[in-house]
Formats: C-alpha cells, sequence, structure tokens
C-alpha cells in the first residue's frame, strides 16, 4: 500500500520502545491475512503466523513474539543495539532469531495493521526448503534455549529424528532432506 511506510515511520516515532515493526502483509492472490503476528512455540519448536483479534487490528500497533522477515522496518538504532541478522541462518528463523534477540534488549516488536503490504509465496514445498526449515529450526531452539529447555529439545529432537529414519525406511516425499538436516546439524556442516 502507498502509505504502508508512511504508518510504519509514524509508530516508530510515536513509540519510543518500537525498534522492530512490520505491516500486516497480505496474499495477492486472495487478499487474506498472510502475517499479522508470530508467536514461538516451545514445544514443538516452531515458530507460526498468528492471526490477530480483530480488537488487535483496530488498535494503532500491537506487539508480536516474532515478526517476519518479509517485510521488517526496523531503526539504525536498533541495529546499532541488536547487531545484523546471524549468517548461520542462511534460510528461515533468520527474522524470529532477530525478534528475540532485540526484544532481549527490551526493545519492541510491534505489528502494525494500517500498514498493509502484498505479497505471494511462490515457493513450493521441496526438498531445499524442507532442508533449511529442519535445519535452521533446530539453530533457532539451541541457541534460544533456556535451562528447562535444552534437555526437552534433546528428548524431542531425538525423538523427531526417530521417526525421520523411519520416514525414510518407508520412502516418503522428502524424508532425505530432513535426515540431511539433522545430519548436517549435528556434525557440524
Amino acid at each position: 500500500d502507498k502509505k504502508a511506510l508512511s504508518w510504519l515511520v509514524g509508530s516508530a516515532l510515536e513509540n519510543g520502545k518500537a525498534g522492530l515493526l512490520s505491516p500486516c502483509i497480505y496474499s495477492e492472490k486472495t487478499g487474506n491475512l498472510w502475517f499479522g503476528g508470530g508467536m514461538i512455540d516451545p514445544f514443538r519448536m516452531r515458530v507460526k503466523h498468528i492471526s490477530p483479534k480483530a480488537s488487535d487490528l483496530a488498535r494503532p500497533w500491537y506487539e508480536s513474539e516474532f515478526l517476519t522477515g518479509c517485510a521488517l522496518f526496523m531503526s539504525k538504532k536498533t541495529i546499532n543495539q541488536v547487531g545484523f541478522l546471524d549468517e548461520r541462518f542462511f534460510l528461515y528463523y533468520e527474522d524470529a532469531d532477530y525478534s528475540v534477540r532485540a526484544r532481549k534488549l527490551g526493545i519492541a516488536t510491534l505489528v502494525v495493521p494500517q500498514a498493509r503490504v502484498f505479497h505471494e509465496e511462490r515457493s513450493q514445498k521441496n526438498s531445499e526448503k524442507l532442508y533449511y526449515l529442519v535445519f535452521s529450526g533446530l539453530l533457532f531452539f539451541r541457541k534460544h534455549a533456556s535451562g528447562w529447555q535444552k534437555p526437552y529439545y534433546f528428548v524431542y529432537a531425538t525423538m523427531r529424528r526417530i521417526k525421520n529414519v523411519l520416514d525414510l525406511m518407508l520412502g516418503r516425499d522428502h524424508a532425505s532432506a530432513v535426515y540431511r538436516a539433522y545430519h548436517d546439524f549435528y556434525h557440524g556442516h
């Protein structure tokens, strides 16, 4: 939308704690909301987009656990405080990592619903995409695990690896990409 950037700049100036801001992102094809906020699910070791409440969409801005890198507005001050994106995340989870790092420094991660961007994810489900989703997810949750989460993540990832071996034996689609992601993650490639 022509006014998206103006809404993001205005919101950043009005809210002194705002350092990362996201517009609401809509599908080009359908017009449906694609991103209106995100949550981190430590029990399933995933990050996911969530649908905001109608009351949130009526506000000037609202907080989100993470913001997508699809359309991310940040101040130079935020970059100076947080640093750059972690290059170990080649694809996926780099935005969630950056959001967590910012929030740990007291920097707000806000969605500005009046700022609207249109986007269409064109990537199909393929082996490379799945490889990076798994690899980067493992990296993200290892990097940000608290004391109690570390043993839980080890057990959860071990169970997922066992399932992956069964998927390989059964010849399921993309199982080899998942296997390669686990292998590369645990063997430092």
